[in-house]
């Protein structure tokens, strides 16, 4: 764990794939990680933990599967949201975005149930910096 200051512009100026998260810090527990989204993810649920999302550029809209029904949220730049575990979710962004993501280490991207993941979605437990 570095004691330094992390420059998140120097860290997306190092790449550029959508769902592809990376790893930026820990917090106990828990990963801190920076992705960019660009079209759709997958429909998906973590058993076990929540999903906490925090846009800091663009807009993103998140699909929801609840007891009544599917919904959308949709959040603009500076706006959070957090996913209940064990809820159907499905993340996507028209213009693309950038996001900070704070989850359990060794969460999986594609939770623990998801629909066939295409090629554009990276399945990793983030990429650390």
């Amino acid at each position: 764990m570095t004691t330094q200051p992390l420059d998140l512009r120097a860290v997306l100026a190092g790449f550029d794939a959508p769902w592809s998260p990376r790893i930026v810090a820990n917090v106990n527990d828990y990963d801190i990680r920076l992705a960019r989204f660009a079209g759709e993810h997958v429909w998906h649920k973590h058993d076990n933990t929540d999903e906490f999302f925090l846009v800091l550029d663009g807009s993103i809209e998140i699909g929801l599967r609840e007891a009544d029904g599917e919904r959308t949220v949709t959040l603009t730049r500076e706006q959070a949201f957090v996913v209940p575990r064990g809820t159907f979710h499905k993340p996507s962004s028209k213009e693309g975005a950038v996001v900070l993501l704070v989850e359990p280490s060794g969460t999986l991207s594609v939770g623990d149930e998801h629909e066939e993941v295409p090629d554009i979605v990276d399945v990793t437990v983030g990429h650390r910096v």
